[in-house]
């Protein structure tokens, strides 16, 4: 139990460090030894903290290269929130960009199909896009918008910065309400461009967006880069 009551209180103390930006994101920490000298305990002690402190999140141990304060994500946003990626990454004081790597017309596979519920055989445009903020890739999406939504005159070209923004503006389209799944996700095949293979690790936003009248708008699978946009849901009791 004192062990127990050391290690909360070494664990506290650092946190509180970290939280008064003492210890910078990126910044390593003290190795176990000097740690053990300051708080004047044990090595077990000193483990049983960084345990801690890395279980929520604030801390990661490199094997050989110690222990280090987690980066704070690039942006943050409520999960519970229907708004464009490029308004959250402007609200959190970051430039939003949009690099569209493909802009195409294409049938809709039947997997795509079933979970749009879309006939068979119907077209979509397809796009895909790097998300970034100040320069910085936040995230690939992947996008299909029905085909009947978009004039046959329409030049995929044009295509370019926020999608809900292109709705509104180019389509007479409004975004009001969608459907969503998380998932956690773990692949080198995710992403392309400079970082391409820097990240195997994300965050998968998989949405159907609707308009008031429940008409399918889009089908989105965007993958956050983990650490890098993080989402928070607000909570109460009912």
């Amino acid at each position: 139990m004192a062990q127990q009551s050391l290690s909360r209180k070494v664990a506290g103390d650092i946190q509180a460090a970290i939280m008064r930006n003492e210890i910078a994101g990126g910044e390593k920490l003290p190795s176990e030894n000097e740690l053990c000298e300051n708080y004047g305990v044990s090595r077990s002690t000193v483990r049983a903290a960084l345990k801690q402190l890395e279980a929520i999140g604030l801390v990661k141990s490199k094997q050989g290269a110690g222990t280090f304060v987690q980066e704070r994500p690039d942006v943050q946003a409520g999960l519970e929130e229907l708004d464009s990626i490029t308004e959250s990454i402007r609200r959190s004081g970051r430039v939003p960009g949009m690099e569209y790597s493909m802009v195409m017309r294409r049938p809709v596979v039947p997997a795509e199909a079933e979970y749009m519920n879309l006939p068979a055989g119907e077209e979509v445009l397809e796009i895909r896009r790097i998300i970034s903020g100040d320069g910085v890739t936040l995230a690939y999406s992947y996008d299909l918008i029905p085909a009947a939504l978009v004039p046959k005159d329409f030049d995929p070209s044009i295509v370019g910065g926020s999608l809900f923004e292109q709705f509104r503006n180019d389509l007479g389209l409004f975004p009001h309400s969608s459907v969503a799944e998380v998932h956690a996700v773990s692949s080198r095949h995710v992403g392309w461009g400079k970082e391409e293979s820097a990240h195997d690790l994300y965050v998968l936003l998989k949405q159907l967006h609707y308009d008031a009248r429940g008409e399918l708008l889009l089908y989105s699978q965007t993958y956050f880069i983990e650490g890098r946009y993080t989402f928070t849901v607000h909570r109460s009791v009912s």
